[in-house]
């Protein structure tokens, strides 16, 4: 058990030496919604595998015509995998979890969704509406716990992120609650540079 732990780490680290040499320390992307803009610079240098990924679909085009199909107030807006009629939309790969990089889940910042298992993001993402430091890494455990991965934050459009999490919102679909009553697309993510 101790070895492979070790192998695998040794493979994460070489990963994020690769990923790293190609990725932008700060790159910036713009979430264009139905309720309006957001723009969100990356962090390349703490996260340089889930950027990496992250970039790759948007510039796939893969969250164009996507929703924010979970929101919860006083928590966070979660989006980018299901299209306007709650029909999942698949990608290929999954992100080993880059919690510990330093970066918290406080207001304002992006982080990265996924399942029980701590190496399972894919494409979905959420933005913090409060401070969520229950989800950084807790090392207060003897076995400690993995958090979610914090890649970015939100430097323009706090206000849109706030409307969206006070929708309306209800069960739909295979959702039981917390989706939107009325659809709030992405209509487009997108690179973006300040001019």
């Amino acid at each position: 058990m101790k070895n492979t732990l070790i192998a695998v780490l040794v493979f994460l680290s070489g990963a994020v030496t690769l990923a790293a040499d190609g990725v932008p320390a700060h790159p910036y992307i713009k979430i264009d919604t139905t309720e309006g803009s957001i723009v969100l610079e990356l962090d390349g240098k703490q996260a340089p595998l889930t950027v990496a990924h992250v970039l790759g679909l948007v510039d796939s085009g893969y969250y164009d015509g996507t929703i924010f199909h979970r929101v919860i107030p006083g928590f966070m807006a979660q989006a980018g995998a299901h299209t306007p009629d709650l029909k999942h939309k698949e990608t290929d790969a999954m992100i080993p979890n880059e919690s510990g990089n330093g970066l918290s889940n406080a207001r304002g910042t992006i982080a990265m969704a996924r399942t029980s298992d701590p190496h399972s993001a894919n494409s979905q993402f959420f933005i913090n509406v409060a401070d969520n430091d229950r989800l950084d890494p807790q090392k207060s455990s003897s076995a400690g716990r993995w958090g979610y991965t914090v890649f970015g934050q939100v430097i323009e459009g706090m206000d849109v992120v706030d409307r969206i999490a006070a929708v309306k919102t209800g069960a739909q679909g295979p959702f039981q609650s917390d989706v939107p009553v009325v659809p709030i697309v992405i209509k487009k993510i997108s690179r973006y540079t300040f001019e």
